[in-house]
């Protein structure tokens, strides 16, 4: 039985952390604008900068889809880092994740007949969620070109990158059970047409590897990088 008193304190404290997080100032910048990744962030108890990175995501011919969300993670982290106009004194993360389904890369459906598509794919099978994490950390001088905010060649940010795979296997989805999904909404802005932190949920019967990479960062690998960096999410 669910304790609705429980559930607002719950609601309560988890606001109040998003809170303080926010009032404490940034610990590094984000070249995303997910508020999935912000969301598992926080988890860490980590407040970062959200800043534009803007990026061309199309697959180039013959990429494998670990060189794809490898290639677009190091790209807009590049992009934000060079649209920074400020002193860079912090970590900059970023990261791509694309759901691998019949050596296809399913990205977000732009209708419902792609959604269908996607979801009939994946339908009673394994699929794999990929996730490429790149954290830039600021070289000597850390500052953008005069005027530019491109690096120069003396303050070229070190890169740092991890690859993660997770196994998904879903469940039979029948035409009926996508459509209605289809018509929930969620599916709309997610790759692969589907929310293992939302409804989506109902289709998967187990999962080999990081939750939190099918969500959309993995937080075991970005807690390892961010450590190096003296960003430690128990506060040592």
């Amino acid at each position: 039985m669910i304790n609705d008193s429980n559930d607002s304190n719950s609601s309560e404290s988890s606001t109040s952390s998003l809170v303080a997080l926010a009032n404490r100032g940034p610990q590094l910048y984000l070249a995303s604008r997910s508020p999935r990744r912000l969301e598992l962030l926080a988890q860490l108890g980590i407040s970062p900068q959200v800043i534009a990175a803007d990026t061309d995501e199309t697959v180039a011919p013959g990429e494998s889809p670990a060189a794809y969300v490898a290639r677009i993670a190091s790209a807009k982290a590049q992009a934000g880092w060079a649209g920074l106009r400020t002193p860079v004194r912090l970590p900059l993360l970023a990261a791509d994740t694309a759901v691998v389904a019949g050596g296809q890369i399913l990205g977000k459906p732009k209708d419902a007949e792609a959604a269908l598509q996607m979801l009939a794919l994946l339908s009673n099978g394994w699929h794999r969620v990929l996730t490429a994490v790149c954290l830039l950390r600021p070289g000597p001088g850390s500052l953008p070109a005069p005027g530019t905010g491109a690096i120069g060649a003396d303050t070229a940010p070190g890169q740092r990158a991890v690859l993660v795979a997770t196994e998904v296997q879903m469940r039979s989805i029948t035409a009926a059970e996508a459509l209605a999904y289809w018509e929930t909404g969620e599916p709309k802005d997610k790759a692969g047409a589907y929310a293992v932190q939302g409804r989506g949920a109902i289709f998967v019967e187990q999962i080999r590897g990081s939750y939190s990479n099918v969500v959309g960062l993995p937080l075991f690998e970005t807690a390892a990088l961010l450590r190096e960096q003296g960003i430690d999410p128990l506060g040592r």
